[in-house]
């Protein structure tokens, strides 16, 4: 699968790697529902696909991406019963899934889900104007992209609290000192963490592959239960008559500052 550039995601193949671009510079890289569907679908074929080694995925401008994208989530799902995580969960699961290795340039600022699932990537780096925050407790929801069980393993309880409870932003290089950076880059630079990562096309693929089912196995089946836990208590959040003023309170105050 091969988007045009003016798709809001584009993705293409090179030294054995897939690129995946969220490309909404203007909304921030926000996430829809329908980009969850064409990602999932990426990530899916990419799996399948001999020829790649590795998927890498970034974002076009000053944002990796500012998360869901609740204004069109909320104008597709004008009936609260409708509303459901399914499009999340099933992205969700194709990462913890996903057999090869799993690299994220973090190039600016990673909000929520865009936040919370780097902890299932296999390497991040992240450009030193970044940071990472979840202001779920402020957004009246609850943890997802598994980060109510990654994080504390990455971070510790301590600091996964501040994060989570308090929406305590964390700068890139608070991230690399906590452990969910891999290695921070200045801005101007991302054409070297490129030239590094395309060394993996000199590198062997079957170890590659047995390496990265060593790692991740043992957590698969505990990942898929708690992506499985987080979107049943997220869509019953969704459901809530005050959750759609929650969200534009949020906002409001947000355009404030």
């Amino acid at each position: 699968m091969f988007y045009k550039p003016e798709s809001v995601i584009i993705t293409n193949f090179e030294n054995n790697i897939q690129r995946v671009i969220l490309n909404r510079p203007s909304k921030k890289n926000a996430i829809t529902k329908q980009m969850y569907l064409d990602l999932t679908t990426i990530i899916t074929e990419s799996a399948k696909n001999d020829a790649v080694h590795a998927l890498v995925m970034t974002g076009n401008g000053d944002f990796y991406s500012s998360g869901n994208d609740f204004v069109s989530y909320m104008m597709e799902s004008t009936d609260i019963d409708e509303r459901d995580t399914s499009e999340v969960k099933n992205f969700v699961d194709t990462l913890i899934l996903y057999p090869k290795l799993l690299i994220a340039i973090v190039n600016g600022p990673a909000v929520g889900i865009a936040a919370t699932t780097l902890a299932l990537f296999d390497i991040v780096y992240a450009c030193d104007t970044a940071y990472f925050w979840t202001p779920f407790c402020k957004l009246g929801l609850s943890p997802e992209g598994c980060s109510s069980y990654t994080f504390s393993k990455i971070m510790g309880p301590s600091k996964t609290s501040e994060v989570l409870f308090f929406g305590e932003k964390l700068t890139a290089r608070e991230a690399a000192h906590c452990g969910l950076v891999s290695k921070v880059y200045k801005p101007g630079a991302v054409d070297e963490v490129w030239s590094h990562i395309n060394k993996i096309a000199s590198l062997s693929k079957e170890s590659m592959a047995s390496t990265k089912k060593l790692l991740s196995r043992w957590n698969q089946k505990v990942l898929l239960e708690v992506n499985k836990e987080e979107m049943n208590i997220l869509s019953g959040i969704y459901r809530k008559s005050d959750f759609v003023e929650r969200v534009f309170q949020f906002m409001s105050k947000k355009s404030k500052i």
